[in-house]
């Protein structure tokens, strides 16, 4: 029998036990009133070995046990970090004290009521008065220094990479504040938020391979959509001046460092505007949420600073890509691009959506930070017999759907506009320094295990 099996039967042990008992090992609730990171602040200046008057309730999952006979010293990990608990016999509750030494292990919530005091060493922690099992864990944790290191694993079991790697929460705790940042700013300037089809007859405003489902309720053939663009701009069409989306796209391609599946855009147009106008509406939004997020106009990746600040650099597509108007040149060009650049008036030929500037070029631009594309943008094309064109053309080369409605729409009239899309995963690696989306990405689709 392996150390692993013999840890799981002892737990299930101490489970059968605490039923036969009585005791609930699975409780309904626990008021808790306080946690680690408020109470090591709040008692900061406490002199050490002294204790406050003061009562506190905390809960959360163990992770280090220390008995010393009368005394037991219990590290808990709550949702905001880590605080020490003191049981001590003749202090905490008889029945209480035996309990934990009996059936506690690591992994399992507790839930304590107990006086606020600083040890010897200077520790803020929690002597306990009162406690009671929260939640029996039946497996045990990785060990603390041999235990999840395969990224493969970390990414399958997230659960368990956030419980043994503390600084992962952080990445997603940043995550959630640049996708504040992002919606407050665009709030601010009066832009709507709003909601468009995820699932779609066709599958536009993006040159990508669709996943494809069916609709049984109608007998119908729909993709999950590879971009919200089209949807977007009807509702200029119908009067909305400035729209926004955080929409959940999907993408049947290839699987890398910079490229999900699964992955989350933002998206929001501007009746009336450029995309002249729109560059400077982006270096005000890009150097906002990077000093508002990292608390300095700055990201760090690789061991190397880029700062983030107005002006950014520009350069044509074609000087970039040295006249050859591929993108594929393009994609391999911008890797030595770190400075936040934006890259202008790209090929007609694989920009159908954006205005032109002339025969061959169009207004777009992508901004390119570290060598990623962050955001791609343009004046949006708004002469339906053109796009009525374009749509043909890109059609024989199975580039980018006809669709008519979409054309239909924009013979009623929409305004001049500027339309900006932004992958948000790839953002959140930038700032976060993070090497992979992955990284990123709470559950990443992993491929099965044998």
């Amino acid at each position: 029998m392996t150390r692993q099996q013999q840890i799981i039967n002892e737990k299930k042990r101490k489970l059968n036990e605490l039923i036969k008992a009585g005791i609930n090992p699975y409780a309904y609730k626990f008021d808790v009133g306080d946690f680690s990171n408020e109470i090591k602040e709040k008692y900061a200046k406490l002199r050490n070995n002294h204790r406050s008057k003061s009562r506190v309730k905390v809960a959360g999952r163990v992770m280090i046990v220390r008995s010393l006979g009368k005394l037991v010293f219990v590290t808990i990990q709550d949702s905001k970090g880590r605080l020490q608990l003191i049981l001590q016999k003749g202090k905490t509750s008889e029945k209480d004290f035996e309990l934990f030494r009996k059936y506690i292990d690591v992994g399992d919530f507790v839930g304590c009521d107990g006086s606020v005091m600083k040890t010897k060493t200077g520790e803020v922690s929690v002597l306990v008065k009162k406690m009671e099992l929260l939640s029996k864990s039946l497996l045990p944790l990785p060990e603390k220094w041999h235990g999840l290191q395969d990224k493969e694993e970390r990414y399958r079991k997230r659960y368990l990479d956030l419980i043994m790697n503390p600084d992962v929460k952080e990445v997603f705790v940043k995550r959630s504040e640049v996708i504040k940042v992002l919606r407050d700013f665009l709030i601010k300037k009066d832009f709507l938020e709003v909601d468009t089809p995820v699932l779609q007859a066709i599958p536009g405003g993006a040159i990508a391979k669709p996943f494809a489902t069916k609709y049984n309720a109608y007998n119908t053939n729909v993709y999950l959509r590879i971009a919200p663009e089209l949807y977007l701009k009807r509702l200029l069409i119908g009067g909305f001046g400035k729209v926004f989306e955080f929409a959940r796209c999907f993408r049947n391609e290839g699987v890398d460092w910079s490229h999900n599946p699964e992955f989350t855009n933002l998206e929001f147009y501007q009746a009336y505007i450029d995309y002249k106008q729109l560059m400077e509406l982006t270096e005000d939004l890009i150097v906002e949420v990077v000093k508002k997020v990292n608390a300095k106009p700055e990201i760090e990746r690789g061991g190397k600073k880029i700062v983030i600040k107005k002006p950014f650099k520009k350069i044509t597509f074609k000087q970039l890509t040295k006249g050859k108007m591929s993108d594929d040149v393009f994609k391999e060009a911008i890797k030595k691009i770190k400075e936040p650049t934006f890259v202008i008036n790209h090929p007609m030929d694989i920009s159908p959506l954006a205005k032109k500037n002339d025969d061959k070029t169009v207004q777009r631009f992508q901004l390119i930070i570290d060598g990623i594309e962050i955001v791609n943008a343009f004046s949006e094309l708004n002469d339906p017999l053109e796009q009525e064109q374009r749509f043909k053309r890109q059609k024989k080369g199975e580039k980018h759907e006809h669709d008519k409605d979409f054309v239909e729409a924009l013979k009623y009239g929409m305004p001049p506009a500027a339309g900006f899309g932004m992958g948000v995963d790839r953002f959140v690696m930038l700032i976060t320094g993070s090497n992979s989306l992955r990284e990123v990405l709470l559950f990443p689709f992993m491929k099965g295990e044998k």
